[in-house]
Formats: C-alpha cells, structure tokens, sequence
C-alpha cells in the first residue's frame, strides 16, 4: 500500500511529495537517522502521544484561544508580505491555526503537516477555497525535496523540536531562492509563574528541584541560529500574551488540554498532593491579581527569514559610511546642513555658474 502510495505521489507531483486531497503517512528514517550532536531534550513520541490524547478530548475547542490567536498573528505576519506565494507548507499545523486565515491572494496552494495524525484529522483549512492537502510528517525529519517550496510557515510548535538547527537547515533547502521563513516559538519567559511557585514549593516540601516545565528557546540564540543555517534578512521581534485563570490548577489542566504537557525526557512522572497545593498558594501570593485570579505570560518569538537570492538587498561594504557613528548626536544638525547645501548648489545651477550639478 505504501509502494502504491508514492508511486502516485512520484508520478503527479514530484515537486514536493503529496496527494490531492487526502493525507499521507510519511514514513521517515528517524530510527535510522544519525543523532551525533544533536540534543535529545524532548521525547518525541510522547509529544505525539499527548497531541492525539488531547485531541480526543470532547472539548478539545475549549482549549484553543491561546494557539488561535498567534496563528492568527503569524498569518497576519504573511498578508505584510506584498507577493502571491504559489507552494507553502504549515509546519506543525495542529488544527490549521494560520492555514484557516490564509486567503487566495496570499497563497496559492497549501500542505499542512502535524506530527500527530488524530490531530491533524480536526484540522481546519482556508475558508478562500484555497487548495489544501494534509501530511503526517515530523518536524525533525522533513520530506520535502530541495527548492520546491515558496513559503514555509509554523506556529507553536518548533519549541518541541530536539534539533531546530537541523529543522531550520531542511527549511531553507526545501524553500526555493527567496523564499519564506515565517514562524512563532514559544520563548523562555513562558509560563514563568508557574515554573517559579513549583520550584519554590519543592525546594520547601521536598528539598530539591524537578523540571516540570520544559525549557524554552532565548531570543539571543535564534537570529544566529537563523544566521547560520542559511537564511537573510532576518528579522525576530517579542510579545506577550498574558491570560487570566480562576487558580493554578485551572491552568495546568487547560495546558494539558492544549496537549502542552511536559515531553522532556528528565520530567518527573508525579507530583506530590502537597507540593501542587503549596505551589498554588505560593502562586496566588506572589502573582494573584485582585480579584484572586493567577496570570500565566506567554512569550512568543515572531521570527521572518528568508533563502538567500541575488535579488536582495545587500549590506553597504565595510568602511563606506560617510558618517561617523561618533556624530550621531549631530544628525540632526548634519541633515540641515546637507539640505542647505543642496539648496546653495540649486540656486548657483539657476545662474549659470555649473554646466553640470555637481556631486
């Protein structure tokens, strides 16, 4: 079946390796690939376990604010782009959290891929009719043939990747000259309340500390990262995303729903009743707002990259500034200056005095 499988996918698209209108098991060589160098932070499989689980939950829709809205940013970060993307790929799409923005005069054909096939079963496409296919595929181990793709865009859900150098570097080779990096990460801020009461009540109740919150990208790591997997023009910029909950537990209950569990490997499989309760009462003391509900930050990184082209602009060559940087203080003085020349030749130019405008 999986021979019939891509030998279609081979004989009608093989640009990038799909079928219309249905979705493909990509079967990757994980097993097999090498891990030499390569940090093994996160257990994959039950990141995979705890997406379907989530999924199968009967109000699962209750738990989607936080991923619809930075979908809905990162899709707004594409529309700032004045240009028709023709191939584009939503890496990590979960239930198609910027796909459903996504309009015709955007985008021209769209793939959504999501590690967690029960999870991508509810996901939801573009309302624009623009055409869509879905495809099971893990982050880590991309199955898109190099230059083939025109944009490639993920929404939180690279912060569970092992090696984001090696996922940025597979991007940049499936995205053709000039093409488009666009995505959303979790950042090291997230979820500082929470993560700072437990440490405190563990420190108290059980004398030591345990990594129930898996660690986060810094922003200082993700420009160079950027940098040096090939891309140009890079861009990243910060927000917050700040949400109010009845208490701690309501919290956590609502990140498991969002299956945003812990996936570390080293994370403790139990928490004890009194350390959770000493926790919630030190989270409330320290962080509680007036009305008695506990905020929770999540900090999002919007990074933009794009492949390099001789299309686009290019730093000025060392040493051709004709400003010093210790004159910036005078800039203003500087530009008056400049514009009373300029205004000086103009009026000399009107009586004969140049056959040519100097420069």
């Amino acid at each position: 079946m999986i021979d019939i499988i891509f030998t279609m996918i081979n004989r009608r698209f093989t640009d990038i390796y799909h079928v219309p209108n249905s979705r493909v098991l990509w079967q990757s060589q994980r097993r097999c690939a090498s891990t030499n160098n390569v940090m093994n932070v996160f257990d994959r499989e039950t990141k995979q376990r705890q997406k379907n689980r989530a999924a199968a939950l009967p109000d699962w829709n209750v738990y989607e604010y936080v991923k619809e809205e930075i979908g809905w940013r990162v899709a707004d970060r594409i529309f700032d782009v004045k240009r028709k993307f023709d191939v584009g790929v939503e890496l990590g799409s979960g239930r198609g959290y910027v796909s459903r923005h996504v309009i015709q005069e955007s985008m021209g054909y769209l793939m959504q891929c999501e590690m967690a096939d029960k999870l991508l079963d509810q996901s939801v496409g573009p309302e624009d009719n623009v055409p869509l296919d879905r495809l099971v595929a893990d982050e880590e181990f991309l199955p898109f043939k190099d230059n083939s793709l025109d944009i490639v865009v993920s929404s939180l859900s690279l912060h569970w990747v092992n090696d984001l150098p090696g996922t940025f570097k597979q991007v940049n080779n499936a995205l053709k000259s000039d093409g488009a990096f666009i995505a959303a990460l979790f950042g090291g801020d997230t979820l500082y309340e929470l993560r700072c009461s437990l440490q405190m009540a563990e420190l108290e109740r059980d004398g030591g500390v345990s990594p129930h919150i898996s660690p986060f990208t810094e922003a200082r790591d993700l420009g160079g990262l950027l940098a040096r997997t090939g891309y140009t023009l890079v861009t990243l910029d910060v927000d917050e995303l700040r949400v109010n909950y009845p208490s701690m537990f309501e919290l956590m209950h609502d990140l498991q729903g969002m299956g945003e569990s812990n996936a570390a490997w080293n994370r403790p499989l139990s928490l004890k009743r009194d350390t959770l309760l000493a926790a919630a009462s030190i989270y409330s003391e320290m962080y509680g707002n007036e009305d008695g509900t506990v905020p929770a930050t999540f900090q999002i990184f919007y990074l933009i990259g794009w492949k390099a082209d001789k299309s686009q602009q290019k730093p000025a060559e060392r040493g051709s500034q004709t400003v010093s940087l210790h004159d910036l203080h005078k800039l203003d003085k500087l530009i008056d200056t400049a514009t009373k020349t300029e205004k000086n030749i103009d009026d000399l130019e009107k009586l004969g005095l140049f056959t040519d405008k100097p420069t």
